[in-house]
């Protein structure tokens, strides 16, 4: 009994120790506090007709209710069924092949027996990921360009009449899908890679003494041991299937009204509604976003704990 109440009480008591880790967690906890959690108050403006007359505070208490007339124009729109297609299908797409291109690459870039080689190939393809989009569309424009792009200079050049690019909707998805896959290939890699390289070398080198093949060391050692770190970023992936990157959509087709079809998706929807919309209405489209989010996290996270508990965040 004596014992058992010794460790409570050693447990019970502050000890340095947690204040130096108390401190060491002060300035993350702020900011998430000031940044993260202070704004949740905002969500009020989402069941709003936001008026801006004054001081922030005072538009949000004196500006009337209006229920949920600022969802109705998510839902209700001529457009609701293709914005929400466009949304969620590039997203499947993009978590898919999000995942499934950096792990090869990354595999086939840990195999690499000189190390100076694959710091190259991984600087190359981390580089387009510090690219603004706005850079990446001056430089789609200048293959793409109807007058003067290099694309159609080179289909010209083989006897074949120019392509208006930016008119031609049924491009688009593979070039969008293309310019996501290019742009974050390097920054899945390099997590996937510092997977890799946190993995013991004592089970290769077992594995290699008991006669195993390459293909059967990334098999049975290199895929089950990043299998925790590709199941979180699926999950994290699958939170965000209702966002779409705004640079991507808006940006990189140059608001063409020819590509609406295939290249408008929420995030762009609420940007272009905000011209002639109110805030209330964009707050609502982000409140519907985070709600989703939340709740694509959770049953995602659910799904796996089914199949592997082990492998579940929460």
């Amino acid at each position: 009994m004596k014992s058992k109440e010794n460790r409570k009480r050693l447990h019970t008591r502050w000890r340095k120790q947690d204040t130096e880790l108390t401190l060491l967690a002060l300035p993350t906890t702020l900011w998430y506090i000031l940044f993260s959690f202070l704004p949740m108050f905002g969500i009020i403006i989402a069941f709003k007709n936001f008026k801006i007359t004054g001081g922030f505070l005072s538009n949000v208490f004196n500006s009337p209710w209006a229920g949920l007339k600022n969802f109705e124009f998510l839902f209700k729109s001529n457009d609701a069924w293709i914005i929400i297609r466009n949304t969620i299908g590039y997203n499947l797409i993009f978590i898919v092949l999000g995942i499934v291109i950096p792990v090869a690459l990354a595999l086939m870039i840990g195999m690499l027996h000189n190390r100076r080689a694959g710091k190259a190939y991984q600087t190359m393809m981390f580089l387009p990921y510090f690219l603004s989009w706005v850079v990446v569309s001056a430089v789609g424009w200048a293959f793409l360009s109807f007058d003067k792009g290099i694309l159609n200079q080179m289909l010209v050049n083989w006897g074949n009449e120019p392509v208006n690019w930016y008119m031609e909707p049924k491009y688009w998805p593979y070039f969008l899908i293309f310019m996501n896959i290019w742009k974050g290939l390097g920054y899945g890699m390099v997590v996937y890679l510092a997977t890799i390289a946190g993995i013991d070398k004592t089970y290769y080198e077992a594995a290699v003494i008991d006669g195993a093949t390459l293909w059967q060391q990334t098999r049975f050692i290199t895929l089950p041991l990043m299998k925790l770190v590709i199941v979180m970023m699926f999950i994290l992936a699958v939170g965000r299937i209702f966002y779409t990157d705004f640079g991507l959509f808006f940006q990189v087709p140059r608001d063409s009204n020819s590509l609406f079809n295939v290249a408008t998706t929420i995030d762009v929807l609420v940007y272009k509604q905000l011209k002639t919309a109110t805030v209330g209405m964009a707050s609502a489209a982000a409140f519907v976003q985070s709600v989703l989010g939340c709740l694509m996290i959770l049953a995602a996270n659910w799904t796996v704990r089914k199949i592997d508990p082990d492998s579940a965040m929460i």
